[in-house]
Order: C-alpha cells, then structure tokens, then sequence
C-alpha cells in the first residue's frame, strides 16, 4: 500500500508587518488578536477591510439582469405562462439539483403554471439530459423544458427535442465546453460570454438568479432591483442555502451572503418537509425506529445549532441517499410536502434509505480496497481507474473521496451494474463512472484530455462524471494517466493540511470558541479555522461509537482538554497514553446536562517532533554505547540495584495480567510513572542484562517491540555477574563528569 506524506502546514505567517496589521484589526473590532489573525488569513488586511467582512458590507447582490441569456429565458417562461404550455423541470438527482427543482416548481405553481418536474433515475438513465426522457415529456404534451443543475454538455439532447417542437432553457454551472447547445437560453456564469461577476453559484443559485430576474422584469422595478430581489430571499433562500453548502461552492462573495440568510431562515423554518426531516435525523440511523405521528403540529428537536456543517453532514446525505438509491423525486416530494404526516413519512423513509445507503458504501469500500491493494501500480500510476459490475452507480462517488482521501491519489470507480449479453460481459456495455481529484489535477481537463475513449463527461475540477465503454477501460486508464504524469508533481501527491495558524494550550478558551461564530458562515473557502498545538500528553486515549472514532484527553502543565477524532480508531492511529503529540483541531462547544466546554475536533493527530527526537537520540546513545563509546556519570547509563529491580517489578506486574509483550515506549512511560527516572539508553541496557543472566526472557521481536517471560520460582541472581555490565564499567570515564 503507498502511505501518503501528510503535511501541515500554517496560513498565517508571522512577521512585523502582520503583526502590526492584526493588532490593528483586533483594536478596532474589539476581538482577540488570535481571531484578527483569522480575518487577516482571508485576505482582509486593514482594520476597514476586517469590519466591512464582520458586518457582510464587503459583498453585494449582483445583478441577476447581467446574466447572459436570462432576459431570453424570462421571455420564453412567461410566453409558456401566458399561452398555458406545460413545461416541465428537468432536474439533477443529487441536493443542488432536488433543491434547484424544488423552488421553480413552488414559484411556478405560484404564477399558475401547468409545470411538472423530471429527474432521471441514476441506476436506469444515468445524468442528464436523455433522448427517451425528452421522448416520454413530448408524449405528455410538454412543449418546454427547463434544466437546472444539468444541461450544459446536452448538444444531442437538445437538437433531439427542437426537433419534437420541445423548446429547451437551460440554466447550469458546470464548466463549459468551447461550445454550447442550441437552447433558447443558455444561462451559465461559467459562459466565455457571460459578464456575470461571480462565477462560482450553485445550480439552485443560478436558477435562484433567474427567478430575481423573472421577478424584478413582470412584477418589480428595473430601477430598484433590491426589493425584488430581497423578497425573493425571504422566500427561497432556506433552499439555496442547502444546495449552496451541500455542492461544496465558495462561501464568499453572494454565496455568503445566500448562506448566511438561509442559515438564519433554516432556525425557523415553517416548511414541514425540513422540520420532519430535522426530527428524523436527530432519532439516528437506526432503519427501525420510526414514531408515529400523533398530531399534524410538529414537534422537533432542533439541532443545538443548525449551521453549515449540520446541514453538510446531517441534512444533505439524508436528501442525497434518495438520488442514490431510490428515487430523487422522494426528496422533492418531501420539501414539496404540505402537511406534517406527509412529511415525515418521507422524511423517515429518506433516514431509512441513507442508512442503507451507509450499508452499500461500506461494501462498496471494502471491495475497492482490496482490488486496489492487488491491481494497483503505485509505482507508475498516479490515477486509480477500478471497474466493477456489482457496484451500485449511486454510491461510487462517495466511495472513490473515501479512496482518494485515504491514498492522496485522484480516483475514477466505474461500475456496469452486471450489465450482461448472454450471461456475458458486452464490449459495448456502458459503464457509469465517478471520480474526485486532488489540487494540481483538473478533473473535467483530464477527461476532455482522455475523450476519445469516453462516451461522455462532465463536472467540476475536483468532482466529475463519466460514460465508458467496457472495452475502452484499459485505454481510459493509460490516457488519463498519461495525463496526471505531465500535470502531477511529487509534491502535489502529498496530503496537505492547512491550519490558520498555531497557538498556545492557553489560547484555547471557552471566549475563543465563541469568538469564532463571528466569521460564520462557513465552507468551502472561508472554512472552518484550524489551529495547531503542540507538545501536549495523552493522558487517556480510547475509542468510541462503533469503534471508528477516536477519544482523547490531552494534558499541558496540569489543565486538560478533551478531543475527539471522527473516522478513525486510536489503535489505527498508533497513539497511546503517556504519548506526546501535536493536534491539528477546529474548536468546538460541547454541551452536556446544560453544561458548556471547549472541546477540539481533531483533523490529524501526530506524535511530537521533539518526544520522537528524544527517542531517536536515546537508541543512537544506546548503539553507541554498546558499541564501546565512553560516558559519564552525569549521563546516567550505569544501572543500580535499584534500577533491575524497578524493571524487573513493572515486567513482572504486566506479565502476571496477561500482557507478554511491550514497546520500549510502553514500558519507558510505565516506568516513568512510578516516580522511576530511568532513561531509555538505560533501560534498554537493563532489558538486555536481564535476558543476559536469564533473570527472565526478554527478547527484542523487532525493532523497539519486546517479548518477555517471567520465572516466577527462579533462584536470585548477582547481577554483578553480567559481562555487559562489567564492560559498561569500564566503558564509564569519571573525569569527563566533573
């Protein structure tokens, strides 16, 4: 298996002119100079720059108007309006696109509009745009068909349904091709031509935008956009806001402030899918658990905070596991739902379905694991590129982030869901394939670099889509590869972590924690500050839950902390108890029987540069030393009496519970803790002396890690009779002591 380096590494660099400049900023804004330091860190370097971003004054509402195409797309929607067409959504089937469906369908049904949504079923028709889709909408009489989330590769599909008298608007923000399709209206920020400011909305913030525009041209006033706009927020940007956070987009710029806004509507929503499914999801995962509704009010337990990371790992997997492997429509039946007892039968169903959804990704993992473990060219190959039948399409692209964060490589997961031809594989099967990248690799340029052994791709620069051939993988495989050798270097195969900046044990404080809530909301890009402590004891180390997570309490100069690591087991992290280690942490507020203290959230763990270096140095003393070099009293390297006996006592005590076999790391911090001041050089000569006059068995079964065996009714030995210790007696230089 190729272990990844990881690297940490610290945003803010500490020098005259930051200093100056934090201080400043922390005057004026009366905070800390810590929390200063994390504002100057976003690039808001004066006391000006800083209050503009702590009031929201340093963003603004663009102009949904300036939006190429957008003016072509209100005309067509409100034709369609006035003439009593059918039109039909066509949406994504992961958040962003359930939630981009969701609010044109509620304000479409508002204005009167015979509007119906369709979202492909992942397993049977994959993303996008299909011909048998627009076939089935032609049928059924729709004469437009608007996308959201989707449409901006749908060349073939759109020409298909002009042909079948369908007009088609598109609104999307996937990254472009050279060209686009021959729609009515192609509204995309990431257009060539397009001088919309901010590139980066989501799906649902595009269709959002064109909703503003739709409003401010038949109902608003060109001149004042603001109030249109603004009440377009208060009615939809609960919504935005969830699709925003659960695609991963920037939270700067409009996006925060969409963000921000649908966070503050989200803590009093009235939409009776959201509360139900808030309700659902503080029950668990358990599939089997489901209350009966006993009354149409609904009674939640609110989350302590409903903030980003609620929403991105609470509520978004719950919408997301639909898509996967049900029907996205359920999730839009849910934020659609009118009545409480509807909605949370959809929203316990969702629960049950992510649950599932959990079981599948496990297994999934599992298999990919071990045929990565034996395919795998570590050597030569920088993209994992792992094909399956048996895998389900919906969950692969959560599984190949869980590899490529686990490798620090770029991964594709391709899977034919059995697809067979008379019981056996077809060259002209259609595989459906999912990946995620690393910096340094754009994931859509790769695929447009390797198209000619794809049917089609599409995505954003980290995460993307694909069709393939079964009998173009193995060519899919060396193009793309041949493509990540130009573009990657060693370095950008290591796993980085940046933290804002390291601080003190004494820093961490109940007031810092609180102070950060000023920076929110956060997310990609603005995102939650991380700090570095180090040189901090493992006072206790254990896991929890399932097993799969990690409990620590952490000691510096007699005050502790606790710290909890999600995803992994203290055992899969070597770290023990007596251990010195460096954390790399966000802060968090744990409340507990109405009680609230700090606690830290643990990105990476690592034992102590200084705790290892005492370690390197007292095995080269060792060496040395058994190799003849001289030393003095002041070193203490000679044992006493006193010392045989302090060791021999604690091997004796461990081997009588069962335990036979320790690190010299156990046994040194074991020692340490009975008042003893054996140092390891020392303690090592000990363990070799004991086995040298079979005291008892200690054997070094590999490199620091001994195994040992006590004779209980063994005669007393005179330890005086060891030729090591005699010849360390002579090894002892008295007069380099004084």
């Amino acid at each position: 298996m190729n272990k990844r380096k990881t690297l940490w590494s610290t945003k803010f660099i500490e020098n005259d002119e930051s200093r100056i400049a934090v201080t400043e900023i922390a005057k004026t804004n009366n905070i800390s100079e810590i929390c200063a330091s994390l504002i100057y860190n976003r690039g808001y370097r004066t006391p000006e720059a800083a209050s503009a971003f702590l009031r929201f004054d340093d963003v603004v509402m663009h102009s949904p108007l300036l939006l190429k195409d957008v003016e072509k797309a209100v005309e067509r929607i409100q034709a369609a309006l006035e003439n009593g067409e059918r039109i039909a959504i066509y949406g994504d089937y992961d958040v962003d696109g359930v939630t981009s469906v969701t609010i044109l369908y509620l304000y479409l049904k508002e204005l009167g509009a015979d509007v119906g949504y369709y979202i492909p079923n992942r397993i049977g028709e994959g993303y996008g745009l299909s011909n048998n889709a627009i076939d089935h909408l032609a049928e059924i009489g729709v004469t437009l068909i608007i996308t959201v989330d989707t449409g901006i590769t749908a060349f073939e599909e759109v020409n298909h349904a002009k042909s079948l008298g369908i007009d088609v608007v598109i609104t999307d923000h996937h990254e472009c091709q050279d060209n686009i399709p021959d729609a009515v209206a192609v509204i995309n920020p990431h257009r060539a031509d397009c001088p919309y400011p901010f590139k980066s909305l989501a799906g649902v913030g595009v269709i959002f935008k064109v909703l503003c525009a739709f409003e401010i041209i038949n109902f608003g006033d060109r001149n004042n956009e603001a109030d249109s706009v603004r009440s377009m927020y208060y009615r939809y940007a609960d919504l935005v806001a969830i699709g925003t956070i659960a695609d991963v987009m920037p939270i700067v710029d409009e996006n925060r402030l969409i963000v921000r806004f649908g966070l503050a509507m989200l803590e009093n929503t009235k939409r009776h899918g959201l509360l139900a499914l808030m309700e659902a999801a503080n029950l668990g995962s358990n599939p089997n658990v489901r209350p009966a509704v006993e009354s149409t009010k609904p009674k939640v337990s609110k989350p302590r905070k409903i903030n980003s990371s609620y929403i991105g790992f609470t509520i978004a997997p719950r919408i997301n596991a639909a898509g996967r492997i049900s029907r996205a429509s359920k999730a839009v039946e849910l934020l659609l739902a009118e009545d409480i007892e509807t909605a949370a039968s959809l929203a316990y169903e969702l629960c049950e379905i992510n649950y599932q959804r959990q079981l599948e990704e496990n297994k999934i993992a599992e298999s990919a694991f071990r045929k990565i473990e034996k395919e795998f060219d570590f050597s030569n190959q920088k993209v994992i590129v792992i094909d399956d039948d048996e895998w389900m399409q919906g969950v692969i692209g959560i599984v190949s982030s869980k590899i490529t964060e686990k490798y620090g490589l770029p991964s594709i997961l391709i899977t034919f869901d059995g697809t067979m031809v008379n019981n056996d594989p077809s060259d002209l099967d259609i595989g459906k394939g999912s990946g995620r990248s690393i910096k340094g690799l754009n994931l859509v340029e790769a695929l447009s670099y390797s198209k000619d052994t794809l049917v089609k791709f599409g995505g954003h620069e980290l995460a993307a889509g694909l069709s393939i051939r079964r009998k173009d993988i193995s060519d899919f495989r060396s193009k793309i590869n041949e493509f990540a050798n130009q573009m990657l270097t060693e370095d950008d195969l290591c796993y980085r972590i940046d933290a804002d900046r390291e601080i003190s044990f004494e820093d961490i404080t109940m007031t810092l924690a609180k102070e950060i809530s000023l920076l929110e909301p956060f997310g990609n890009m603005n995102n939650t500050p991380n700090f570095i402590v180090k040189g901090l004891k493992v006072m206790r180390a254990s896991s929890i839950g399932t097993g799969n997570h990690s409990k620590f309490i952490l000691e510096h100069n007699g005050k502790t902390v606790n710290a909890v690591m999600f995803g992994k087991s203290y055992l899969s992290l070597n770290i023990k108890e007596n251990d010195v280690v460096d954390v790399l942490f966000t802060l968090d507020i744990n409340k507990f029987n109405n009680t609230e203290s700090v606690q830290l959230i643990l990105q990476d763990i690592r034992l102590s540069d200084e705790y290892l270096s005492y370690f390197k140095k007292e095995n080269e003393l060792y060496v040395a030393i058994r190799q003849g070099a001289s030393y003095t009293e002041d070193d203490k390297i000679l044992p006493n009496r006193e010392d045989f006996v302090a060791v021999y006592t604690l091997l004796r005590k461990e081997f009588r519970t069962g335990n036979d076999i320790m690190s010299e790391v156990e046994i040194f911090h074991k020692l340490s803790a009975t008042s003893s001041d054996i140092r390891l050089a020392k303690l090592k000569i000990i363990l070799e002396i004991l086995n040298e006059l079979r005291i008892c068995t200690v054997e070094e079964v590999s490199p620091g890690i001994y195994q040992y065996d006590i004779y209980f009714n063994s005669e007393k030995t005179n330890i005086e009779k060891s030729s090591i210790l005699k010849k360390l007696k002579t090894q002892l230089n008295k007069n380099n002591g004084d």
